[in-house]
C-alpha cells in the first residue's frame, strides 16, 4: 500500500472504502483527491492562529497551481496532484471554493443560518464529490449537491465534541438561538437538553438532504463519487443516541460501514 493510500485509509476510511468501487485505473487518481481534501480539512487542527490557517490554505492554492503546470513540490500530495491533473482535466474553480470554504475552519467565525452551513458543505463535500464524478467520467449534479451536503452536516454532528472542545461552532447561530442556547453555553458544556434537540433537528436536515440524493439519477459508474452518503443514517444514529453529545465516542466501526458500502453498491444506489 502506497503512502497516500495509507494515508487516506487512516484519516478518511469513508472516501477510501467508497474508492475500492471505482475502476481500478481510476482508484489512484481518486486517492490524489481525496488525500489534497485530507490535508487542507486537517488544518485548523494544525495552527493556533486564524493567520496561520491563511497561510496553509494559501500554501495549498499554490501547490495546486505548480501541480496544474507539471512542477509539484516535494510533497507526496503534490505529485500525486501533478499526475492527477495530467490525466484529467478538472475545473480550477471547484478546487478554489474548497479552499476558500475552509478557510473558515481556521476562524473564530460560525454561521448565521442554515443557507451559510449549507453553503459550507455543498463548497467541502459537494465539491469534492463533482470532482470525484469528473475523474469517473461524468457529471450528477443534483446528486453530488444532496449528498455531499448530507455527508457533511452529518460530519458537522459526529464532529461536534472535538469542535467545541477548540471554542469552534458549526452550528448555524439563528438555530441554536431559537432555542435559547449560545455558543459559550456550548462550549462550557451546559444545557445538554436544548443542544440535543439543535442535533435531532440538524439530523432531519441531513435526512432531506440524502432523500433528495437518493431521487437523483446517477450513473452507475458514478456512484463511488457519492457513495460515502450511504452511512449517513449509521452516522445520524449515533449521534441521535448518545446519552451526552459532547462527549467524544467511539464512532460506528469499519466493519458497520463496510457491510453499508457494499450492500449500497449491490444495489447501486446510496
Amino acid at each position: 500500500m502506497s503512502p497516500l493510500d495509507q494515508l487516506i485509509r487512516s484519516a478518511d476510511p469513508d472516501r477510501y472504502l467508497s474508492t475500492l468501487f471505482a475502476p481500478a485505473d481510476k482508484r489512484p487518481l481518486l486517492m490524489a483527491l481525496y488525500a489534497f481534501n485530507v490535508e487542507v480539512a486537517r488544518v485548523a487542527d494544525t495552527v493556533r492562529e486564524p493567520m496561520m490557517g491563511e497561510i496553509r490554505i494559501e500554501w495549498w492554492r499554490e501547490t495546486l497551481a505548480g501541480a496544474r503546470q507539471g512542477m509539484p513540490r516535494n510533497h507526496n500530495v503534490a505529485r500525486a496532484l501533478t499526475d492527477l491533473f495530467a490525466h484529467v482535466g478538472l475545473p480550477a474553480e471547484r478546487f478554489e471554493a474548497m479552499l476558500t470554504a475552509r478557510a473558515f475552519d481556521s476562524t473564530a467565525e460560525a454561521f448565521p443560518d442554515l443557507a451559510a452551513l449549507e453553503a459550507y458543505c455543498d463548497a467541502t463535500s459537494g465539491n469534492l464529490m463533482r470532482l470525484a464524478m469528473h475523474i469517473l467520467g461524468g457529471e450528477a449534479e443534483a446528486a453530488a449537491r444532496h449528498a455531499g451536503i448530507a455527508y457533511a452536516i452529518a460530519g458537522v454532528l459526529r464532529s461536534l465534541p472535538h469542535a467545541a472542545a477548540r471554542h469552534k461552532l458549526f452550528l448555524p447561530l439563528d438555530l441554536i438561538a431559537s432555542i435559547d442556547l449560545t455558543p459559550q453555553e456550548i462550549f462550557h458544556g451546559r444545557d445538554r437538553a436544548k443542544l440535543r434537540a439543535v442535533i435531532n433537528q440538524m439530523a432531519l436536515w441531513a435526512e432531506e438532504h440524502l432523500a433528495k440524493a437518493r431521487a437523483a439519477r446517477v450513473p452507475r459508474e458514478l456512484l463511488p463519487a457519492i457513495l460515502p452518503a450511504s452511512l449517513v443514517p449509521l452516522f445520524l444514529r449515533r449521534v441521535r443516541r448518545a446519552a451526552d453529545p459532547l462527549l467524544r465516542r467511539a464512532d460506528v466501526p469499519i466493519h458497520r460501514r463496510q457491510v453499508r458500502l457494499l450492500a449500497a453498491a449491490m444495489r447501486r444506489r446510496i
